[in-house]
């Protein structure tokens, strides 16, 4: 065979490498996944249902397309010559109804990719003890029943807990660690299960489509350990060089009851640490033997896969935008949370993108914040009051900005001009902080959106967000449309900015 010539699924040559569909390349699984794919020379396309996330990975040799496994007059587009197929999709995050939802996006997609004539469909699902009776895990394992009800042979890889930075699983045990220095638990916390490395999960989803005899088989992947979920807090902490947890279970205290006060603890998203939680009331086992003899590799320990999730965060490897944890932009503070929570406002300028972002650009300095200075005044002689750099004013230039600038208490980390600038938090505050504009043509306007994102620092951190919600809410509405009209004002009158302000 030639040195440039591919392997197809069905084991056939071919000069053209196939291409792969990431179905829920937005997510956590997809966003390590698609770069892995990359890197092996696939031709790749991406897909989620919002562009802009995909937009925003810096993907340039990537397909990125736009389509809802929900909505499937979106999926003959998405699927039109794909090869190999992942499934990365669930709809946790729905809230109470999401195994409903998952079970009609799997039929969806199963009859678009027969009709387009895909040769493999890949599901990451989960482990599924005997005994589950969670929906959580009954939805994982209905999924793959679902795409197997196609045509197109299916390959389910189920795994458990996936060690790594941005696992949901591995986020609220990391929030739990650092925050809680006493547990008084449900005996969940006795349960086992065999977590496994990202790393060595990426290996087997990039390897086994191109193993013909893999088609129609359900493969359990697993690392080396089966650990209880205390023991597992217990080695994060000593792996983060922090105390270790005290860990009381009860027998009265059940993952129900102990997942409604989640909100308070960890910034993972309610709804999924909840079916999480609600999900580890029973064993889970798994057979990894065949899918080692398929795909040979060394298999991480869980004090391996922490040490490598801890390593991955200070080398800067986490592949995903900063607010989804980006170890920088958590001001390189493992005890920050990884999940962002975040308050936004929006307005319509009818004025152009140029004019927009030159009046964004004069933000902060002698020419303040637009709207509602006082309120902006207040927090600023807090944080003086406290130690803080909050009352140190000015900036480098009053109009033009670059990555770097002082502007007060903020630092400029990113931007875009025309587009996107975005400003990091430099007050004291149990937590990092981040505010971003993004400017967006819409009709004959610019829509101007400001969104602040949030990681907390345990529970003062999340009651701190709770507490300025409101106010957030409140100021970036108002912001946003005070940079609208004077944004609009400068588009009548260009030479207003020259004026002293």
């Amino acid at each position: 065979m030639p040195e440039d010539a591919h392997r197809s699924p069905a084991g056939l040559s071919s000069a053209t490498p196939p291409l792969t569909l990431v179905f829920g390349a937005s997510g956590y699984i997809g966003t390590h996944l698609v770069p892995r794919l990359c890197a092996s020379g696939a031709r790749v396309r991406a897909v989620a249902r919002s562009p802009e996330v995909l937009a925003a990975r810096g993907w340039d040799s990537v397909d990125c397309v736009a389509a809802d496994a929900t909505r499937p007059e979106t999926l003959p587009a998405a699927l039109d010559g794909v090869d190999i197929a992942y499934y990365l999709v669930h709809s946790m995050a729905a809230g109470k109804d999401f195994g409903r939802i998952d079970r009609e996006a799997a039929a969806n997609f199963a009859q678009a990719a027969a009709a387009a004539q895909v040769k493999r469909i890949v599901y990451l699902g989960g482990l599924v003890p005997d005994s589950a009776n969670t929906e959580h895990i009954v939805s994982r394992r209905q999924t793959g029943d679902v795409l197997r009800t196609g045509s197109v042979p299916v390959t389910e890889i189920r795994a458990g807990i996936i060690v790594g930075p941005g696992s949901a699983a591995f986020e609220v045990m990391r929030d739990l660690v650092f925050h809680l220095p006493v547990m008084v638990t449900p005996r969940w916390v006795l349960a086992h299960s065999p977590p496994i490395a990202l790393d060595n999960l990426l290996e087997y989803l990039l390897r086994i489509p191109t193993l013909p005899d893999t088609a129609g088989k359900i493969l359990d992947a697993a690392g080396p350990d089966s650990l209880s979920y205390a023991d597992m807090m217990r080695i994060l902490a000593d792996e983060a060089n922090h105390r270790r947890p005290w860990i009381i279970p009860v027998p009265l205290l059940t993952p129900k009851l102990s997942s409604y006060w989640l909100h308070l603890i960890t910034s993972v998203p309610t709804p999924v640490a909840r079916a999480l939680i609600e999900g580890m009331r029973q064993d889970f086992t798994a057979d990894n033997r065949e899918i080692q003899q398929l795909v040979p590799q060394k298999l991480l320990n869980f004090r391996e896969s922490v040490q490598a999730a801890f390593e991955a965060e200070r080398l800067h490897t986490v592949a995903a935008r900063w607010t989804e944890g980006a170890f920088v932009f958590r001001n390189y503070r493992s005890d920050y949370a990884y999940y962002a929570k975040h308050a936004e406002g929006s307005a319509l300028a009818q004025a152009s993108p140029e004019a927009v972002w030159a009046t964004l650009s004069r933000i902060g300095g002698d020419h303040r914040y637009f709207y509602m200075n006082s309120l902006w005044k207040i927090r600023e002689v807090i944080d003086w009051l406290v130690g803080g750099q909050g009352l140190n004013y000015g900036r480098r230039h009053p109009s033009e900005l670059r990555v770097g600038d002082t502007v007060d208490s903020w630092r400029v980390i990113g931007m875009q001009p025309q587009r996107r600038l975005t400003l990091f938090f430099g007050m004291r505050a149990p937590g990092s902080g981040v505010l971003e504009f993004e400017l967006t043509p819409e009709g004959d306007g610019t829509r101007i959106r400001a969104t602040g994102f949030w990681h907390p620092a345990g529970v003062w951190g999340l009651m701190y967000w709770y507490a300025l919600v409101p106010a957030h809410l409140f100021i970036f509405s108002g912001l946003t449309r005070a940079i609208a009209r004077e944004a609009e004002a400068l588009s009548v009158d260009p030479t207003l900015h020259s004026r002293p302000d």
